[in-house]
């Protein structure tokens, strides 16, 4: 069944729930500058490419830290004060800012900058379809989260066979299931900051945070997966 909410959300509602977003795409941009700021920096240090990506116990540690790191802010960052929230997010960020380092290593600076752009405007249609679509997405959002266990499972299984065609077309599925996950996390978002189930203020930055990591982590993925297709290999 199809739900009206810009009709159903009184204008109170609505006004928070725009203010809510708003916190969350502020903390998606700090996220971002910070991966990428990181990225730049060790890829122009031959000392930290060194250390990071000559050592497989150090790259794996780091990588390993990531997924800690989004397990705890997934799970315990609205019972946290806002500053220890604030500072696991950033340093979730600047940690998948070293490891992501690697594509300045295998692509091209240019490609990797118009990449970023494309990936960007892809990412603001589906947010703002996602925005002001009268259409409830509850269920497209369950179906993509099946296809993203799906598309982990597939690049699990092809980094055994190192199939080149199969890598593309997990690629292009992940296209599609990233930017569809984007309109679906930011209608859900959105909702969220229209209940009244947030409470105090600290756990409104809380779920911010939350938020800001989910959108984070669709754009990410989305560049990745467009980078297959349009990154110049150096």
């Amino acid at each position: 069944m199809s739900m009206s909410r810009p009709i159903a959300i009184p204008q109170p509602q609505a006004n928070a729930a725009t203010l809510f977003l708003a916190k969350v795409f502020n903390w998606m941009a700090v996220g971002l500058g910070l991966t990428g700021l990181t990225a730049y920096l060790v890829a122009q240090s031959p000392a930290a490419l060194a250390i990071i990506f000559g050592n497989r116990l150090v790259f794996y540690g780091l990588i390993a830290a990531e997924i800690g790191l989004v397990i705890a802010i997934a799970s315990r960052v609205q019972r946290l004060p806002r500053q220890a929230a604030s500072l696991l997010f950033a340093t979730y960020a600047i940690l998948n800012g070293l490891t992501l380092a690697s594509v300045f290593l295998l692509y091209t600076g240019v490609s990797v900058a118009s990449t970023f752009f494309v990936s960007g405007g892809m990412f603001a249609g589906a947010a703002v379809y996602g925005f002001v679509t009268r259409k409830d997405l509850t269920s497209f959002g369950a179906f993509l989260r099946m296809g993203l266990f799906g598309l982990i499972l597939a690049s699990l299984v092809n980094l055994f066979l190192g199939n080149p065609m199969m890598s593309w077309v997990i690629s292009g599925i992940g296209v599609l299931v990233f930017t569809g996950l984007a309109a679906y996390d930011v209608q859900k978002l959105y909702q969220l900051g229209a209940s009244s189930i947030l409470g105090d203020e600290r756990t409104v930055h809380g779920a911010a945070i939350q938020g800001a990591l989910q959108l984070y982590l669709d754009f990410v993925n989305l560049f990745l997966m467009l980078l297959h297709f349009l990154g110049d290999r150096r």
